[in-house]
């Protein structure tokens, strides 16, 4: 971790700015981050070896406004939609196929999205969190069209993706509340005050405006989804607190809340655990799906 000069100063939390930094930065915590990731494709390649190509459908007007889709067996099916994360910065729907099997293999389609990253927009985060709702939104409309059936469509997401399902949750649930049943949010960010302070304001353009606008936690009462909250045991301090303090805060305000811990995961292990209909995520989500038999 990084060095930490005597007696600097606490900017958040008890927290030095190095502190901080490190506590948004997931390499300082996960020395496998590469490895890990790499297990993503390689992972991805055997599940497409086994596994119809997924159809590409368009949500909106631009080449990233799109999603795979990964088909199982028969109409009228329930959605899950995941949205990956990657910082807001990185990663695509085709590194997280290695997702699908769970999910089809159970009785549900899979959307996986695309979407923009926060550089596409010269730092703004705003036009990607509107961007993914509209997409969520996309999908429960036109569950029918794509074999879906429109009561029964869930989101997950992990890291970032799981910030942005947050916001998403907020706005939806606000005009639209009974379209997604439930959430599943995995090593999530809901508060972006601490998120300002820390290094990623260098890639990040936030405003004051902004900060409140992508800040879930406070935004509690326009959240209707039951969410599942998860993160690994040995993500960062600031990781860690950011879904306990989302969790508490929906709990306390009478909402339907759950924190799923995986003991000796990482950030980024604990979202493989999502493929395995047996394990943590995985299971949690058939779970909330009505699929786990």
């Amino acid at each position: 971790m990084t060095d930490r000069p005597m007696n600097a100063p606490k900017v958040w939390g008890g927290l030095t700015q190095a502190e901080l930094d490190d506590a948004y930065d997931q390499s300082v915590y996960a020395g496998n981050m590469a490895t890990v990731a790499a297990r993503y494709g390689s992972n991805s390649d055997v599940a497409r070896s086994r596994l119809p190509a997924p159809e590409r459908v368009s949500y909106g007007p631009t080449a990233k406004s799109a999603f795979d889709l990964y088909r199982t067996s028969g109409d009228a099916r329930p959605i899950q939609i995941f949205v990956h994360g990657g910082a807001w910065k990185a990663t695509t729907a085709t590194q997280y196929a290695f997702l699908a099997e769970c999910f089809t293999k159970a009785g549900a389609h899979l959307a996986i999205l695309d979407f923009d990253w926060v550089q596409d927009h010269d730092g703004d985060l705003m036009p990607v969190a509107d961007q993914i709702t509209d997409a969520i939104l996309w999908i429960a409309q036109n569950a029918q069209r794509i074999g879906g059936d429109p009561s029964q469509v869930y989101l997950s997401a992990h890291s970032s993706g799981a910030h942005m399902v947050g916001v998403a949750l907020t706005r939806i649930g606000a005009s639209a509340p009974k379209v997604i049943q439930g959430a599943m949010l995995a090593s999530g960010m809901f508060d972006m005050a601490p998120v300002r302070l820390s290094a990623r304001s260098a890639y990040v353009s936030f405003t004051d405006a902004s900060e409140q606008a992508l800040s879930p936690l406070r935004h509690i009462a326009d959240i209707t989804t039951p969410v599942v909250l998860a993160y690994g045991a040995l993500e960062t301090p600031e990781f860690i607190r950011q879904s306990n303090a989302f969790h508490d805060a929906l709990t306390a305000a009478g909402k339907p809340s759950e924190v799923i811990i995986g003991q000796n995961y990482n950030h980024f292990e604990i979202i493989e655990t999502l493929a395995n209909p047996y394990s943590l995520l995985g299971a949690a989500a058939l779970r909330q799906m009505g699929l786990d038999g």
